[in-house]
């Protein structure tokens, strides 16, 4: 397996406000916006899940398979041609102040590795960014 990991990013909000957030995928919806717009329509948010249009791949869906109040939210892709987890990591830092880091583990074949660990790497910190913006109030 191969670890991707998201810079540390700083968050304006509790703890409890970035879980109780992103552990209801739903609530995502909010941040279409802020998602290029070519890209926005190939993407679904339920509670549970995000679907996401991939060339070549088709649609993948990064299912929640474990929330840990308030710490943790873990992923699990299906339809994906490697198996794939995520998580997101939320720590406090003060009592209206906290932090996040994202993970993603992969099982990617050694000939594919150089074609996709640029843009997972990017993708990663694209995904941080976005939560990072979020007026988790």
């Amino acid at each position: 397996m191969t670890k991707f990991e998201s810079s540390v990013r700083g968050i304006d909000a509790s703890q409890e406000k970035v879980y109780n957030m992103l552990s209801n995928l739903e609530n995502l919806e909010r941040i279409r916006d802020r998602i290029p717009e070519d890209k926005a329509d190939d993407i679904v948010f339920d509670n549970d899940s995000i679907a996401v249009r991939v060339n070549p791949v088709g649609l993948v869906k990064f299912k929640i398979i474990e929330r840990e109040e308030p710490k943790t939210i873990k992923f699990e892709a299906e339809g994906s041609p490697v198996p794939v987890n995520f998580w997101i990591q939320i720590l406090p830092v003060e009592e209206n102040t906290s932090k996040i880091k994202l993970t993603i583990k992969a099982d990617i074949p050694f000939f594919l590795k150089g074609m996709v660990q640029k843009p997972l790497e990017q993708g990663i910190e694209k995904i941080a960014d976005i939560l990072q913006m979020i007026n988790y109030e």
